[in-house]
């Protein structure tokens, strides 16, 4: 499932869905295989054929499908239904029902509900509360309580936040520096941490939370895709 997923993104970002058809599988080739990933009677989905069911599969299934237009092939209803039954009393979504609240479960549901356009099942404030709570004193930001800030979170956080409305809830300019303190300077790259060792996913991460928070020289950032919003909008045209 998530290579999948992220084999649509790049073809939607290279706007090479067209090749898609002439030159590969064909888009309702890959839907079908994301499709049947779905329980039918609870609406989750799995990442693979062994049957492992997360909340990050059944958002991976709707970004996907719904970049390609094949959205009818699942049961929106109960995959939502899904999602509704993993939220928590303090506003948050775990993995499943039940689970506990973490900033990165809490994306993928609150994206998921975005496109099935379905926000109005989110506890809006209580959830931004909740997600305003992972800043800490060093501007950083952790996935859960009591957990070390971590710069992947300046985007599971921020996008949430901004899907909902929220970003302002947070303090930008000390998010901004802690990003920034984390570059590597000399060869470029972003770390977890200052003074860590940079890597490509910390990089993604820390430059789509700096795009979110308005950073000069960067593209805008749509926080549902983890996509330009110039890809999500060219994508979106074709589809109507």
């Amino acid at each position: 499932m998530l290579y999948t997923v992220s084999a649509v993104q790049i073809l939607a970002l290279v706007d090479a869905f067209d090749d898609l058809e002439t030159r590969g599988t064909g888009k309702l080739k890959v839907a079908q295989f994301m499709a049947g990933l779905q329980d039918r009677e609870k609406g989750t989905f799995a990442g693979d054929e062994w049957g492992e069911e997360d909340t990050r599969f059944l958002y991976g299934a709707l970004n996907a499908l719904s970049l390609l237009d094949m959205l009818h092939l699942v049961d929106v209803d109960k995959a939502v239904k899904h999602v509704a039954a993993c939220a928590n009393f303090d506003g948050g979504y775990g993995v499943n029902p039940g689970d506990e609240s973490h900033s990165g479960q809490i994306f993928t549901c609150v994206a998921a509900l975005t496109i099935a356009k379905r926000q109005d099942l989110i506890d809006v404030d209580r959830l931004a509360g909740w997600l305003a709570e992972r800043q800490l004193p060093n501007g950083g930001l952790n996935g859960r309580p009591e957990k070390d800030e971590d710069v992947c979170y300046s985007w599971w956080v921020l996008s949430s936040l901004s899907m909902i409305g929220r970003t302002h809830w947070i303090d930008r300019e000390k998010l901004i520096g802690f990003i920034l303190r984390c570059q590597d300077v000399e060869n470029g790259g972003i770390s977890d941490r200052p003074g860590n060792m940079v890597d490509v996913w910390h990089t993604l991460f820390g430059l789509t939370g700096l795009s979110l928070l308005g950073y000069p020289g960067l593209d805008d950032i749509d926080p549902v895709y983890c996509l330009p919003k110039s890809t999500i909008e060219r994508v979106m045209q074709g589809i109507a």
